[in-house]
């Protein structure tokens, strides 16, 4: 066993949505670390010019794309120029989401908005990878991550588009493994909570210290983390893992009820 080539992603494609903050960056940061070319796909263009331009001026390389994922041509257009600049892909982080938080009370929202919320965390990351899959085939390595959530198996008030369309990834994650299989594996992540902008919206130091009474690691988990389990997947190290939804939590469960 060559150990030195479990973690080894060199000459491998990455697209991560979503990849210009947060985990979606910390993603493309450590994915890039261990020899990645790195797609930053992102709506905020000049953000994910800022990621890929920091990657590039620390020895790896990456490309920055616009991308809404909830447009069928930002799609299509992402999966070209990751193609044509790099010849093919290997890795997808499915990283955009959106919802939750507590403001999906359904005395609040409407319907559209519900289904804006499927949209995004669900029909973009299922047509992605229908988009990458004929490549990774061609290429003979192939790794999906979707981004779920411990909502997807928590419950808690206001949150039923959210929790729902994670729950959603969950199963369409563990199908695709059968569609996609043996050249491509289709796995999971589920973050707890993490410290990044989103959570910093409702986080007080009051909700925190409610989330670390259930937590056994006693802190909140920070965007490297989730990028760790996503560097497992990707990685030839998790050569005999599909169809897995791996929960990155402390071990306990944080919510903001």
């Amino acid at each position: 066993m060559d150990i030195s080539k479990l973690f080894d992603l060199s000459g491998k494609t990455a697209i991560i949505t979503g990849g210009a903050a947060g985990i979606g960056r910390a993603c493309c940061q450590m994915l890039a670390a261990y020899g990645a070319y790195v797609v930053v796909a992102d709506y905020n263009f000049s953000a994910a010019q800022q990621t890929a331009t920091e990657i590039n001026q620390d020895g790896g390389n990456a490309l920055a794309i616009e991308c809404d994922v909830t447009k069928d041509e930002a799609l299509v257009n992402l999966v070209d120029a990751a193609v044509s600049k790099y010849g093919g892909i290997h890795i997808l982080v499915n990283n955009v989401g959106g919802g939750g938080a507590g403001k999906e009370s359904p005395d609040q929202i409407a319907v559209s908005q519900f289904a804006k919320v499927f949209e995004m965390n669900v029909f973009s990351m299922w047509r992605l990878c229908q988009l990458v899959a004929p490549h990774m085939k061609s290429a003979g390595y192939g790794s999906i991550i979707n981004m779920s959530s411990m909502a997807s198996i928590n419950t808690s008030p206001a949150i039923s588009a959210y929790a729902s369309s994670k729950a959603a990834v969950n199963h369409m994650t563990k199908n695709l493994a059968f569609d996609y299989g043996p050249e491509i594996r289709v796995n999971a992540v589920g973050p707890g909570a993490v410290r990044t902008h989103a959570l910093g919206t409702v986080l007080t130091p009051e909700i925190e210290r409610s989330m670390l009474k259930h937590t056994p690691l006693q802190r909140l988990g920070e965007p490297e983390d989730i990028a760790g389990a996503v560097l497992y997947f990707a990685a030839p190290i998790s050569s005999w893992t599909s169809g897995q939804v791996l929960f990155v939590n402390g071990g306990g469960v944080q919510t903001l009820d």
